[in-house]
C-alpha cells in the first residue's frame, strides 16, 4: 500500500511560481509511474503532467505544457511540480497519483490508470 502525501500548495498572484511535493511511502518508489491531476470547483479531475518511474519520460496537458515541470527524486521517495507564470485558472486542488509499471518508459494520462491517490494540496491563483 503506497502513501502519498502533497505539500506545497498556497494562494499565489498571477505570475508567480510555485514547486508541490509529493511525498510516497509503503511501497517502492522507484518502480512507480506518477501523475499531477488536479480539480477546480463544479469541475472533473483533469490530468496535469506525468512522469516515469525511469524519470526520463514526461508528460503535459497542453494548458500548462512550458509553463509546468514534473520530475522526481527516487532517492527522496518525491515527486515535484514546478509550477512558473500561473494563472487564476490553474487554481483547483492538486493532487498527486501513483500506480505500479512494469516499463520505466511508461507513463499515464488517465486517472484510471492510477491505484493510489493523496489528499490533495490547494493552489488559487487570484490577483
Amino acid at each position: 500500500q503506497v502513501q502519498l502525501v502533497e505539500s506545497g500548495g498556497g494562494l499565489l498572484q498571477p505570475g508567480d511560481s510555485l514547486r508541490l511535493s509529493c511525498a510516497a511511502s509503503g511501497g517502492t518508489f522507484s518502480a512507480y509511474a506518477m501523475g499531477w491531476f488536479r480539480q477546480a470547483p463544479g469541475k472533473q479531475r483533469e490530468f496535469v503532467a506525468a512522469i516515469s518511474w525511469g524519470g526520463r519520460q514526461t508528460t503535459y496537458a497542453d494548458s500548462v505544457k512550458g509553463r509546468f515541470t514534473i520530475s522526481r527524486d527516487n532517492a527522496k521517495n518525491t515527486v515535484y511540480l514546478q509550477m512558473n507564470s500561473l494563472k487564476p485558472e490553474d487554481t483547483a486542488v492538486y493532487f498527486c497519483a501513483a500506480d505500479r509499471s512494469s516499463l520505466s518508459t511508461s507513463l499515464f494520462t488517465a486517472a484510471r490508470e492510477y491505484r493510489y491517490w493523496g489528499q490533495g494540496t490547494q493552489v488559487t491563483v487570484s490577483s
